[in-house]
């Protein structure tokens, strides 16, 4: 395991049981503190929440976790096993294996959609909802049948229908294809963004047995079980764009305000799609803005 996964300044591991699978965690803080729950998008894992959970420590439980399929939680196979229903059942017995009854909700990519659609299901568990460069997937699928454009960029979404060879590509020439996805010159974070030790750490994560399929499964399932149409968002929501996402348009970040009744966006222009780790401060700072 690389080192900088057992640095104690970003907690400490553990583990809550859910009905059907084991998930694993990073937490730190006072476990009297409000809660706040970090939600990973692909290909993560509960590190790129670092800056995050060294900024809020002092004033929430925080808790990344790794979603099922991803990192230390456990990985079931068949593509049934990702679909929405599933994720947001899972965010819905965290919270309370976790000793709260509700949370300030965090979310990035997938872990947006999920976190999303989760506090449209069930607003008495998230106080307040911050999600990053996704937005609603009803959103996504309009958005993309008025802004043809945007296809070529989601060409990967067909590509994962494939059995076996996106699970090939992908760990291929030491993960080359994520690598430069991620922190390549034409990738979604800035150069020099993720230090040597921060790829091997997510390089090691996708390695786990069953990963590879199973984060790819999340895009399997999303295509032959569509989430439902979702109710509206009663809770304040603020949405963290990065601007330089080479897939996701900025226009996207503010197209649901109609079906949210407190919406704020905050746009970070010199930031891509990982804009958690790519402007740190800046998202903590908006962050912290939003929570008061």
């Amino acid at each position: 395991m690389p080192s900088v996964l057992n640095d104690p300044d970003l907690g400490t591991h553990g583990y809550v049981h859910l009905a059907d699978v084991k998930i694993h965690y990073v937490a730190q803080g006072d476990e009297t503190k409000p809660l706040m729950l970090f939600v990973h998008g692909f290909p993560e894992f509960w590190y790129s929440w670092r800056f995050q959970l060294r900024e809020f420590k002092n004033d929430y439980r925080v808790v990344a976790i790794d979603m099922r399929g991803y990192g230390d939680s456990d990985k079931p196979s068949g593509v049934a096993n990702y679909q929405m229903s599933k994720l947001v059942t899972d965010l819905k017995q965290i919270i309370p294996a976790l000793g709260y009854r509700s949370c300030v909700l965090v979310g990035l990519d997938w872990g947006a959609v999920i976190a999303r659609i989760f506090a449209s299901k069930h607003p008495h568990m998230v106080d307040k909802l911050i999600t990053m460069n996704c937005p609603r997937p009803d959103i996504i699928h309009n958005y993309l049948e008025t802004h043809m454009f945007e296809l070529k960029k989601v060409w990967y979404i067909l590509f994962f229908q494939v059995p076996f060879l996106p699970e090939l590509m992908l760990l291929v020439n030491d993960m080359k294809l994520m690598e430069t996805t991620m922190a390549g010159p034409n990738g979604n974070l800035t150069v020099g963004t993720l230090s040597t030790e921060d790829m091997e750490a997510y390089k090691y994560a996708l390695s786990r047995p069953g990963a590879a399929t199973a984060v790819i499964d999340y895009y399997r399932a999303f295509i032959r079980f569509p989430p439902r149409k979702i109710s509206k968002i009663s809770c304040p929501l603020l949405v963290i764009w990065g601007c330089k996402d080479m897939i996701l348009d900025r226009d996207m970040s503010a197209a649901a305000a109609a079906v949210v009744d407190n919406q704020t966006v905050k746009y970070i222009e010199e930031a891509g799609h990982w804009v958690m780790m790519d402007t740190p401060d800046i998202v903590n700072k908006h962050m912290r803005d939003f929570l008061k």
